[in-house]
């Protein structure tokens, strides 16, 4: 029983030092999304300022922790009136809810659970996630690659500001597709 016990302290120990901590590099990193637009096109946009980082076991290649935060007031479409109107009180409320946050839970095959709080709500999503891989750089810095996308329902995050069509349906579509590509810098 005690050798069983330690033997699993072992395998516990050896496999958490392995894992290293990446700081997201946001010159190689990008949060992104998409909405329908008149029922007829996709609108896209990004978060100009985030940061966060993850724990990555290069061993078993998987990703353990992650934690990011997107400032609210940075988002950009390249329309700054379209921009205005997304940090005003009638969609994200950027004064009162100026941050974004993500807290990874775990991961299961090509899944990705969290916590994404928005709006000052916190649902549990499921995005899809892709191992990049690994790498050093030419300056001697190793490299992890993620990529995760999903859809969530804004309606679900308190964000309800729409308009009905005369035609039918509605000037912006409840889901919003999310395109997030980090590049991670291990911490020495």
């Amino acid at each position: 029983m005690l050798f069983g016990k330690i033997t699993t302290i072992s395998i516990l120990l050896a496999t958490s030092l392995f894992a290293g901590i990446y700081t997201i590099d946001t010159e190689h990193s990008s949060v992104g999304f998409k909405v329908k637009h008149l029922m007829i096109s996709n609108v896209k946009g990004s978060f100009d300022h985030f940061n966060g980082d993850f724990e990555y076991d290069e061993k078993t290649k998987t990703l353990k922790k992650m934690n990011g935060l997107i400032q609210v007031d940075s988002i950009n479409t390249g329309i700054e009136k379209r921009d205005a109107h997304l940090k005003s009180a009638e969609i994200f409320d950027a004064k009162q809810y100026p941050e974004i946050k993500f807290n990874l839970s775990k991961i299961e095959d090509d899944k990705a659970y969290g916590q994404l709080t928005m709006h000052g709500v916190t649902k549990e999503i499921i995005l899809t996630y892709e191992n990049g891989g690994s790498i050093k750089d030419p300056w001697g810095n190793q490299r992890t690659g993620i990529a995760l996308n999903g859809k969530i329902n804004r309606k679900e995050f308190g964000i309800t500001w729409n308009k009905v069509l005369e035609a039918g349906g509605v000037a912006v579509s409840e889901e919003i597709k999310l395109d997030i590509e980090l590049e991670g810098i291990l911490q020495k």
